[in-house]
């Protein structure tokens, strides 16, 4: 019988074979396909270099906030479907929607802003003709990549917790 393993992006116990993935001749398994995705883009962010242990294995978060200004308010409806499916995605901390301000604060070690824009998109589809293209417009993108580019390869850690 297979032992559990360690999701090395969020930390969950997982059997050896959910979304396996093998990398410099380890094995790793994960909890879901997010948190494959992240690991792929940047693996040494949760395996570390020689010598050198990755954030993720010495406990750290990098947090980020993002707020986005909407073209106009969400109605009360709108406002808490978005609230809980953002704040039911690994990696988002908190999520507030005041007036035409949607605020959404996230772990980037476990989730990215494609992924966020991506569930805004889904959700705001569900909702409205044509809300999830507003929600994904409205989500200004950073140099996300960049600054994991440069942890990965053990850069400035001003933001982390």
């Amino acid at each position: 019988m297979n032992q559990e393993m360690t999701c090395p992006v969020c930390h969950m116990n997982v059997s050896p074979e959910q979304f396996a993935r093998e990398y410099l001749g380890m094995h790793f398994a994960f909890c879901s396909e997010q948190c494959r995705e992240r690991f792929d883009t940047n693996p040494h962010l949760y395996v570390g270099r020689p010598g050198h242990p990755a954030p993720a294995q010495q406990g750290q978060a990098i947090l980020k906030e993002r707020v986005l200004r909407l073209a106009r308010p969400l109605s009360p409806v709108q406002a808490q479907r978005v609230a809980a499916e953002l704040g039911a995605m690994m990696g988002v901390e908190a999520v507030q929607v005041e007036g035409d301000r949607l605020r959404i604060r996230y772990d980037l070690l476990q989730a990215t802003v494609a992924q966020i824009e991506q569930r805004l998109a889904g959700i705001g589809n569900a909702l409205e003709r044509g809300l999830g293209e507003r929600l994904r417009r409205a989500f200004v993108h950073y140099l996300e990549e960049t600054e994991l580019a440069n942890l990965a390869e053990g850069g400035a850690h001003d933001h982390h917790h």
